[in-house]
């Protein structure tokens, strides 16, 4: 079966390096053309607001109406924008084209117009692929779609090279990533400690805060600094507020930091619970909790050990389940599913 794929993160000019799953996906029986965006997607990181504005919009109706002239078949979309748009298209234009949403994760379940809209627009998509069972059990109450049109399938990354070594000279803790992430309890936590940190994160995420003396928060550093800073850390922690209405936060932090063989410790709740087996692949800690953040920072900052095991064992199980290959099987399996119910091989 033919699909197109629309990836907001695929425009023109990295068409030729970005090739996204299709290497991955099995057994030849799918044909994927991928089309392209016609701008770059802004940074995530540099944006002024966590809304996606009207000009954006635009674009990602253009993306959505060259995805359905191109295919032959179905489109795999990725993110949450583009499915909502060709949801409309079809059934505005009245075309009926397999859809399956790949990696649907919207920032909050809104209530009102918006989920009015949301219903609307995404009610008659095929397959919405998300990446924990908070967020299953979230857009099904939120969406009214029935609960056998989606499927968890874990963030994918591909192997990282290890090229850092732990500082054990002046060894520090980490914190990377901006959304929802709790550092009023990590500051606590690490100033009853007096352990030398270092949280990078954007300048809203930590907008009003007091920071601890020993706390260090570089802004605007690149991708390669947060992974080199990811391995030299002895501990990296990702601090989650917990949100009733948020689906999902920390997951791409959580999944670099195990393929590079970190000990990691994360909040339970919005996701890392579906990504870390407490005490054999990282440590889970209740959120809100200065004393159980305490308490693991302390255990894993004084036992080497301890670290190496959760931290080899992190690695392992990245690099079976959470890798391209592993997500590229997965979404063969959901296009077959898609294929046969409309009878289209």
């Amino acid at each position: 079966m033919h699909w197109t794929i629309a990836a907001p993160f695929i425009d023109k000019s990295n068409l030729e390096k970005e090739p996204w799953l299709t290497p991955y996906v099995p057994n030849g029986r799918h044909k994927l053309d991928i089309v392209p965006r016609s701008t770059p997607l802004p940074n995530w990181h540099e944006r002024k607001s966590d809304v996606t504005e009207f000009r954006e919009w635009m674009v990602y109706w253009e993306h959505a109406v060259e995805a359905l002239k191109a295919t032959e078949g179905g489109i795999i979309t990725v993110f949450p924008q583009l499915p909502a748009l060709l949801g409309m298209q079809r059934r505005i234009i009245g075309k009926r084209v397999p859809v399956v949403s790949w990696f649907f994760t919207v920032n909050n379940c809104y209530g009102g117009m918006k989920q009015a809209l949301a219903q609307y627009s995404l009610g008659n998509i095929d397959y919405l692929i998300v990446q924990t069972q908070r967020e299953l059990e979230l857009y099904h109450k939120w969406l009214g779609i029935p609960k056998d049109r989606f499927e968890i399938v874990h963030f994918h990354e591909k192997e990282l090279p290890i090229t850092y070594e732990e500082n054990n000279k002046e060894p520090f803790i980490t914190a990377l990533g901006s959304a929802h992430r709790d550092f009023p309890t990590l500051f606590k936590a690490v100033e009853k400690l007096n352990i030398p940190t270092v949280v990078a994160s954007g300048k809203r995420a930590l907008a009003g805060l007091t920071i601890p003396d020993n706390v260090q928060t570089p802004f605007g550093i690149s991708k390669a600094d947060c992974l080199r800073l990811n391995q030299e850390a002895r501990i990296n922690i990702v601090p989650l507020l917990p949100k009733p209405n948020v689906t999902a936060a920390g997951l791409v932090t959580i999944v670099e930091a195990m393929h590079l063989g970190r000990a990691i410790i994360a909040t339970k709740g919005l996701g890392p619970e579906d990504y870390i087996t407490h005490g054999e692949t990282g440590l889970l800690v209740e959120p809100e909790s200065v004393e159980d953040l305490t308490q693991a920072i302390e255990l894993l900052w004084n036992d080497a050990e301890l670290r190496n095991r959760l931290g080899q064992a992190a690695r392992r199980y990245a690099q079976k389940h959470f890798s391209p290959e592993a997500a590229g099987k997965k979404l063969g399996n959901i296009l077959d599913k898609v294929a046969d119910k409309a009878g289209m091989y």
